[in-house]
């Protein structure tokens, strides 16, 4: 076996008095291709820190073969003090390394290199990152989530560059199918400890199992031991003194060590409160359209959906899938066409928009909706640390405030809410963001076994596969395509996955097309895209609390108005509720359209 170029031994590390790592390992070969997994919180994003070099273990040896270079892909990638993408993108590169990686990189990925990183938005600088750990081919990559902020032509191109590279990889990801495709090897980080299989992810579950398993089964004849010692202790010979000193101190170990055994974290427990059953036909669109300024976003799409259907969304950054969705569920009107509801829809939803959940109100309060203590799950009482417990909160984790919960723990928070509205149709605008692979495979057997209809916009392949039976794929100028089956089913039928949106072309220069000369072909530069502005950027950070307070103003003036009689006792006071009423759904509306505006525009810039 090759000499590892990278080894970290008994990695050990504490924060706050919580053992993270407890002897960690990791070791890589040249041209290994390593995924480490493992639970949200389990250490992984820190131990590969430490293998970078950028964070020192307690104890614990670490080793880079001398003259190896190492790359490190962190998730929230610092541009600060660069001028430009290029510049950031270069200052990443060694003297022998090719120079025109930088530029080539930077244009695959949507990027010109002249980019102020001071403007970028979160995708835009994901991206320069990527194109500065790539430009190098170094012998070591760690990468931490590299799909983050990536839409489905951007993951794919990623999968397959790296995938051309020599270098050994170490990788982190939620996303299952990017794993299968590179990996060979996998690292389980599991409390605080690893445990390395010499296969690929798609071989990880069923090993993990086997693990879990095994364990299990270990704790029992643990336990059974330590019963018969104890039995013994009680009812054995007592004759030979020595021997008995020596067999209570075997008893005390065995015991300390049943004890000190940390097991596997527990299930979320996930399922859907559903509401009566739907009429048959969910929703039907006829000839819709929808147009911002020169832009058509949909284009004369006509689709029935029905009773028990699971409908995937799929496109690039910017095709409008969000927008899409709010037609098809009556949420934005279509300019021409007409889009109708069926019978009896009771709508749960969960959205993209994370920031609409009010980062000052603690995980109880979001729950309940700030009354006391009890959650309505389908209309029923639930205590709220109990319902907490199956989404994995913590019982101390009642009082934490939103804006302190990680991005898995506020997507499963999302997911609780959702969950418990009674429902026969769930929308789900990338519902797998952030979540850890478990939570993944609990979400997929939970719309597996939802009676009702679903409809969901993913850039997840795998989890596409898994869940839908149609997919509304984007296929340019406004122009969307129903394909039968999932994400792969798709490109079987079609012969290619998602592409990049097309920018407007430019129009050719003057000049007779005989004088070029021929030669090698230079990538051509990304088309500029518009900045998204700093005031652009507040508006949609602010908007999603706007609409949430709107929203709690229709429905305290609709109770209002539905009070016994008040129209009898207060004409006036009737009459301006209903126009209190009827401004705050124009400006409910209003602000909804202004939102998937620049919704649609962060998607454009890369974030």
């Amino acid at each position: 076996m090759a000499p590892p170029l990278l080894l970290l031994q008994d990695t050990k590390l504490t924060f706050g008095g919580t053992p993270l790592l407890e002897g960690a390992e990791l070791s890589v070969s040249a041209g290994e291709r390593v995924g480490l997994v493992g639970r949200n919180g389990s250490g992984k994003s820190t131990l590969l820190k430490i293998a970078a070099g950028l964070v020192s273990a307690d104890s614990g040896a670490r080793f880079v073969q001398p003259g190896a270079t190492v790359r490190y892909l962190p998730q929230e990638p610092d541009l600060t003090g660069f001028a430009t993408t290029l510049a950031y993108v270069e200052a990443g590169m060694g003297p022998g390394d090719q120079e025109y990686r930088a530029q080539y990189l930077l244009s695959e990925l949507g990027l010109t290199g002249m980019e102020n990183p001071a403007n970028l938005s979160g995708g835009e600088a994901r991206r320069a990152a990527l194109a500065r750990v790539l430009a190098p081919e170094p012998d070591i990559l760690l990468l931490d989530e590299p799909t983050n902020h990536l839409d489905l032509p951007a993951i794919e191109w990623l999968e397959a560059e790296i995938a051309s590279l020599r270098s050994a990889l170490v990788l982190i990801s939620h996303d299952r199918r990017f794993l299968q495709d590179l990996t060979r090897a996998t690292v389980w980080l599991d409390r605080g400890r690893t445990k390395r299989m010499e296969r690929g992810f798609a071989f990880f579950e069923e090993w993990r199992d086997q693990v879990l398993e095994e364990e299990e089964r270990d704790q029992q004849k643990l336990a059974r031991k330590i019963v018969a010692e104890e039995h013994w202790m009680r009812y054995g010979v007592t004759a030979r003194r020595k021997r008995n000193v020596r067999r209570v101190g075997e008893l005390a170990a065995l015991r300390a060590q049943f004890r000190d055994h940390r097991g596997a974290l527990g299930s979320v427990t996930m399922a859907a409160t559903e509401a009566e059953v739907s009429g048959k036909l969910v929703m039907e669109a006829e000839h819709i359209s929808k147009t911002y300024g020169e832009r058509v976003i949909v284009r004369d799409l006509t689709i029935r959906i029905q009773r028990g259907d699971r409908i995937g969304i799929v496109g690039p950054n910017g095709a409008g899938k969000t927008t899409l969705l709010k037609m098809l569920t009556g949420e934005l009107a279509p300019d021409t066409g007409k889009a109708k509801m069926g019978t009896n829809i009771e709508m749960a939803t969960l959205d993209q928009r994370r920031a609409a959940l009010d980062p000052n109100r603690s995980v109880r309060e979001t729950l309940t909706d700030g009354r006391g203590d009890q959650v309505f799950v389908g209309g029923n009482p639930r205590h709220v640390i109990g319902y907490m417990k199956d989404f994995l909160f913590t019982p101390e984790q009642a009082g934490t405030a939103v804006s302190r919960l990680s991005g898995g723990e506020r997507g499963r928070l999302l997911l609780a809410c959702a969950l418990a509205q009674a429902s026969n149709l769930m929308v789900l605008d990338e519902p797998t963001n952030d979540l850890d692979l478990e939570t993944l495979d609990l979400l997929e057997e939970m719309i597996d076994d939802y009676a009702g209809t679903v409809l969901l916009v993913s850039h997840d392949r795998d989890f596409l596969d898994r869940t839908v039976t149609a997919t509304i794929a984007y296929e340019g100028d406004g122009n969307w395509e129903v394909y039968a089956g999932g994400y792969s089913d798709m490109v079987a039928q079609r012969g290619h996955g998602v592409k990049m949106r097309a920018a407007a072309a430019p129009k050719a220069a003057s000049g007779k097309a005989g004088n070029a000369k021929a030669g090698p072909t230079a990538p051509a530069p990304a088309a500029s895209k518009r900045k998204f502005s700093f005031k652009e950027k507040h508006a949609l950070e602010q908007l999603p609390k706007r609409i949430a307070q709107l929203e709690s103003d229709i429905k305290r003036i609709n109770n209002t108005l539905h009070t016994p009689n008040f129209y009898t006792r207060d004409p006036a006071g009737f009459q301006k509720a209903t126009a209190e009423l009827t401004k705050a759904q124009a400006e409910l509306a209003k602000a909804e359209e202004e939102w998937l505006k620049l919704e649609m525009m962060r998607e454009e810039a890369g974030g």
